[in-house]
């Protein structure tokens, strides 16, 4: 009886304490001692740099005399910084908002093509060059000059389907010339014209290989009754002495598609334009009144936006950078649309909703979370923008594109001014510390679930 009680005693008697283990089993000193090194490098490369950039910014440009809060206070009185901080609220802005947007319709567009994953690798494909690589690219694609920058190209060919260059842009009169200046640009006959007279207006400074494609041999104007005819033609023939000055001579070009007009009173009558060889001709109605070139015939040709200019430098730039992150948008939602449930997205559609309710109101929100991971990591990744702007802005308008990360390159390489650096250092660092804290709630909320 003793001996069960025994027994029994022993079979309830705690059992001996043992050694805490960690969640995987293993000895918290163990898991130290893996985690140490890991932990040195974070040190050495995260915490160490960010201290010293703190105590740094409080230090003057020798970094021998404390400054105290003057390196702050250059943040928001520095024309330069201020400049660099309006900059990055564009950028933080609209940058990654277009460049989801875009994501998102890509994702969608293409998901019911054949060819969309070819199309998908083709929009993806930026990401795999270097922002090096993609600024010297921008800045041959925002070249002033039409032959070379690709978007000036496509601009000036939109622009003269609709408004034609004229083909004579440095056309003036020549010695002894019938024609004056008339102001802005245009030219106007010294006398009038009567009916049934042949008018000359000889022009010169258009070189003979610059010359319209269409342009005739020049012919003299003939009588045409009580009509008035003329001829405009480029007065000039090759060679020392050849030619006769203000006559039409058989090597002398007409100005093709030259407009003329007949002006009484300062208002015009009637206009005609000259054929290919110089000729044109004009009703009794012009009887009594000046001839005019006007200003159109000589406007300089169209050469497109100056895309690097101080007003458009920073959308420019934006724009270069959302072509290359467009992609990396796509296939995060391409992602998440994959795994999206589709009975839920059939069930909109047979209770009568169209493709765009659908898309509006069941596939966005069902997004919500993949679209704010795309937003979050793109604001994060343009607060530190650098070599874009560098790049692709030339030294004219830098200014004008400044951010504050190439503003801190600046502040304490070219102008040598480490204190002012560290500051604006510090001060992205609390420009991306709400940012990272609303990725980590939302990471959180998104694990509870």
């Amino acid at each position: 009886m003793a001996s069960d009680t025994a027994a029994g005693a022993s079979k309830t008697a705690p059992a001996a304490p043992t050694s805490r283990r960690s969640v995987t089993g293993t000895r918290r000193t163990v898991a130290a001692l893996f985690l140490l090194p890991a932990l040195l490098l974070l040190g050495a490369l995260v915490v160490y740099p960010i201290g010293y950039s703190v105590i740094r910014s409080f230090y003057d440009q020798s970094g021998d005399g404390f400054a105290g809060v003057d390196n702050y206070r250059a943040l928001f009185t520095d024309d330069g910084i201020r400049t660099a901080l309006k900059n990055n609220v564009i950028w933080v802005v609209f940058a990654p908002t277009v460049a989801t947007a875009l994501g998102l319709v890509f994702a969608v567009l293409t998901e019911r093509v054949r060819w969309g994953t070819a199309f998908k690798l083709v929009v993806f494909m930026p990401m795999a060059i270097s922002m090096l690589a993609a600024g010297i690219i921008f800045r041959l694609v925002y070249d002033q000059d039409p032959d070379k920058g690709v978007a000036n190209a496509v601009w000036v060919g939109v622009h003269d389907t609709f408004a034609q260059s004229s083909a004579f842009p440095k056309a003036h009169p020549g010695r002894e010339s019938p024609l004056e200046p008339a102001g802005g640009g245009a030219f106007i006959t010294k006398g009038t014209v009567s009916a049934g007279d042949t008018v000359t207006l000889p022009l010169v400074g258009v070189a003979p290989d610059l010359m319209p494609d269409d342009a005739e041999p020049a012919a003299a104007p003939k009588p045409e009754g009580d009509r008035i005819t003329g001829t405009a033609w480029q007065d000039f023939t090759r060679g020392k002495g050849v030619g006769t000055l203000n006559e039409v001579d058989a090597s002398e070009l007409g100005y093709a598609r030259m407009r003329i007009e007949a002006v009484k009173d300062g208002e015009v009558v009637e206009t005609a334009e000259a054929g290919g060889d110089g000729t044109f001709s004009l009703s009794p109605k012009a009887d009594g009144a000046h001839l005019r070139l006007p200003a159109s015939n000589f406007a300089a040709p169209y050469n497109g936006l100056d895309w690097l200019g101080p007003s458009l430098v920073t959308p420019a730039v934006i724009g270069s950078y959302i072509w290359m992150w467009a992609g990396f948008a796509m296939v995060l939602i391409a992602a998440g649309l994959a795994g999206m449930p589709r009975e839920l997205l059939e069930a909109a559609r047979v209770d009568g909703a169209n493709e765009w309710q659908v898309f509006r109101r069941v596939t966005v929100p069902l997004l919500a979370p993949v679209l704010a991971v795309v937003t979050v990591t793109l604001m994060i990744n343009v607060l530190k923008v650098f070599d874009l702007v560098f790049i692709i802005a030339p030294g004219s308008s830098q200014d004008d594109a400044n951010v504050l990360a190439l503003e801190l390159y600046r502040k304490g390489f070219s102008e040598d001014q480490p204190g002012i650096a560290s500051a604006i250092a510090v001060l992205l660092l609390l420009l991306v510390i709400p940012v990272m804290w609303f990725n980590v709630r939302r990471l959180r909320r998104e694990v509870r679930r």
